[in-house]
């Protein structure tokens, strides 16, 4: 098990390729990292089940396979939760810039991923607050071609959440 160093992001490695760590969180989400970026955990203090990854499954009859494709992948919801203390253990010696710039870098860290990965929805959780992130996280998603935002459901998030939706036709800057 593997945790990142600068954020709440820990799961277990599947494969490494040159410099390059991949590894599986606990949402089930594939994730790389550089090796520096990572430090070895407790395996017993992170003991949690990864659901599947495969898009598909093989099964088996006699010597014929079946492939039972999973169309879930396109429905895909990622929510990420902006929230400081859902960020970093500790916030000491950082002032209100450091803490935004932070939060910006992890969404748009979270956002280059959803691109990559073809998730086509995304539910960036800000809070209500003074209104300074979520004008912050909306001047981001505008940078980005094949974007398109809004307020996340009401009812599940109140007003504080935005909802993105990334077209098949997104890149990342």
């Amino acid at each position: 098990m593997v945790s990142v160093l600068d954020d709440k992001i820990d799961g277990r490695v599947t494969r490494v390729q040159g410099n390059s760590v991949f590894l599986i969180t606990r949402d089930g989400f594939e994730m790389e990292f550089q090796i520096h970026e990572l430090i070895k955990t407790d395996h017993a203090a992170l003991s949690y089940s990864v659901p599947p990854l495969p898009l598909y499954e093989e099964e088996k009859k006699g010597k014929k396979k079946t492939v039972v494709s999973k169309k879930n992948k396109f429905l895909t919801t990622m929510e990420v939760d902006l929230h400081i203390e859902k960020l970093l253990d500790n916030t000491r010696g950082m002032d209100n810039y450091d803490i935004l710039n932070h939060q910006i870098q992890t969404a748009q860290r979270q956002l280059e991923f959803a691109i990559r990965k073809k998730i086509q929805r995304l539910i960036f959780i800000h809070g209500v607050g003074e209104g300074v992130l979520r004008t912050e996280l909306e001047f981001l998603l505008n940078k980005y071609e094949g974007i398109s935002y809004q307020d996340a459901d009401y009812q599940k998030y109140g007003s504080g959440a935005t909802e993105v939706f990334i077209s098949q036709k997104a890149v990342v800057p």
